[in-house]
């Protein structure tokens, strides 16, 4: 009975372990009932996030990133590439070479690309997201890339206590530096798997 009870919390340790190392940490705490006064939410002590748009959509995930270092992970610790419209359909993306790097998302195609190169650009964006609750951090962390998802919440502008800033784009026209969505998920689900 002794070794039993030892090998039960050898298994114990190991799972509360492998669930705060698997699960990427957000320090906005679990709990929903947070106030957006005005558009601002504040995170912990060190961030103010001003609601610029709501946000929500279905989704393709391209892509998956996730971070762990850096002022960006303490607020993001997963990217999504995410694509919509006909960047949604695997007969259209498959086609490309997708891949993301810090907190960039590029593709590329080999002869001619599937769709009009427009198209790929404004119905696809590489979007950081800040889990509102630890919960939804966890949601985020079991998504898979070619997973179908619906995402609810607000495109966002962060600014620290010392002057930093990062901001959202508004434009799903545009390309390049400061082209990616910055999104606090306030609802996320899975419609589908591939």
């Amino acid at each position: 009975m002794n070794r039993y009870i030892k090998w039960l919390i050898a298994l114990a340790i190991g799972y509360a372990l492998w669930s705060y190392w698997a699960v990427p940490h957000s320090g906005i705490q679990d709990s929903t009932d947070y106030q957006v006064v005005n558009g601002v939410v504040q995170h912990s002590d060190q961030f103010v996030l001003t609601s610029l748009a709501p946000y929500a959509g279905e989704f393709r995930v391209l892509s998956k990133e996730n971070y762990s270092f850096g002022r960006e992970a303490e607020l993001s610790p997963v990217d999504f590439a995410l694509g919509w419209d006909r960047m949604a359909d695997p007969a259209v993306y498959k086609h490309l070479s997708i891949r993301q790097s810090n907190r960039w998302y590029y593709w590329r195609y080999e002869n001619a690309p599937p769709i009009p190169v427009q198209e790929i650009q404004s119905q696809s964006a590489n979007t950081h997201l800040i889990p509102a609750t630890k919960t939804i951090a966890k949601q985020l962390a079991q998504i898979d890339q070619d997973d179908l998802i619906y995402l609810k919440g607000r495109l966002v502008e962060v600014k620290a206590q010392d002057g930093w800033t990062w901001r959202s784009s508004l434009s799903r026209e545009d390309t390049g530096n400061g082209a990616c969505e910055l999104m606090l998920v306030e609802e996320v689900r899975v419609i589908s798997k591939l």
